[in-house]
């Protein structure tokens, strides 16, 4: 069983960093179509030092946080009772495992762009960013068999688009000059940020269905015909949420190329001596 803080921490990193890559992911793209690289993170641009790196500082900022509260803060340091793991927090202690993997993407990643130690390209660490979203979709999917009703349907969508992050994320290794490939790993990174919100605020927060609620450690729902319409709700906050980028995604790529694109082409005339 979870809790609402234990979604929104995670949520909140992946939203944060995916809609970020949805802007710089159609700025690239307006900006210089023709040299169109995927990239498994994004510099500020205009700054330099920590600045420029800060999207990969809050990756590993925000995993080792979340690191410490699933083995520090939960467990409160017992980790052994009786000689054997703590069977209280062997939920915090399986979370951890894919919260150190998305620790050294981000560590690895720092040392590849900030040091001649390990300078490695794009698609290794779209692969190594896979591997940490692969460690993340066997945790959930086992989660999921183990969720039964609603609890389990949530956790079942979310599975979904971890997958979707997976599958994105190696194949803009093996295709590195596809936009609609960094664009789609982009929307799912977003869309798994969401509902992980959504995931707190209807099953541990305020938007719990009518005919379902929270009893101790379990979402209990009156009847099948309760549990349905969970389900169905469920589904419409998913394709809301899907709409909802897709206009996001329109609105951003027609302010990009009203406001850069005709500079761009201006410049490039005048580098040709056209004008």
């Amino acid at each position: 069983m979870g809790s609402f803080k234990g979604h929104v921490v995670p949520g909140t990193l992946f939203l944060l960093v995916g809609l970020w890559h949805i802007w710089c992911s159609v700025y690239r793209y307006v900006t210089s179509p023709k040299t169109f690289r995927i990239r498994v993170w994004n510099p500020v641009p205009g700054f330099e030092g920590r600045l420029k790196y800060l999207e990969l500082y809050m990756v590993v900022t925000g995993a080792f946080i979340d690191l410490c509260i699933e083995l520090v803060y939960a467990p409160h340091l017992k980790y052994f009772v009786d000689g054997v793991l703590n069977p209280g927090h062997m939920n915090n202690f399986e979370h951890s495992g894919m919260l150190i993997m998305f620790f050294i993407f981000g560590l690895i990643a720092l040392i590849s762009v900030k040091t001649s130690v390990l300078p490695l390209p794009d698609g290794v660490l779209c692969l190594i960013a896979a591997t940490a979203f692969s460690s993340e979709y066997l945790l959930f999917y086992f989660h999921s068999t183990n969720h039964k009703g609603l609890e389990g349907y949530y956790h079942y969508i979310l599975v979904l688009l971890i997958g979707l992050c997976v599958l994105t994320s190696v194949a803009g290794a093996l295709v590195p000059s596809s936009f609609p490939l960094d664009l789609s790993n982009s929307i799912a990174i977003t869309l798994q940020g969401l509902w992980f919100y959504q995931t707190a605020f209807t099953l541990y927060g305020p938007m719990m269905p009518n005919g379902c609620q929270l009893k101790g450690d379990d979402i209990v729902c009156h009847s099948a015909d309760s549990q349905i319409r969970g389900e169905l709700f469920a589904n419409f906050q998913l394709f809301s949420m899907v709409v909802g980028i897709f206009v996001l995604i329109s609105v951003s790529y027609s302010f990009i190329d009203s406001r850069y694109s005709s500079s761009i082409q201006v410049s490039s005339l005048t580098d040709d001596g056209d004008l």
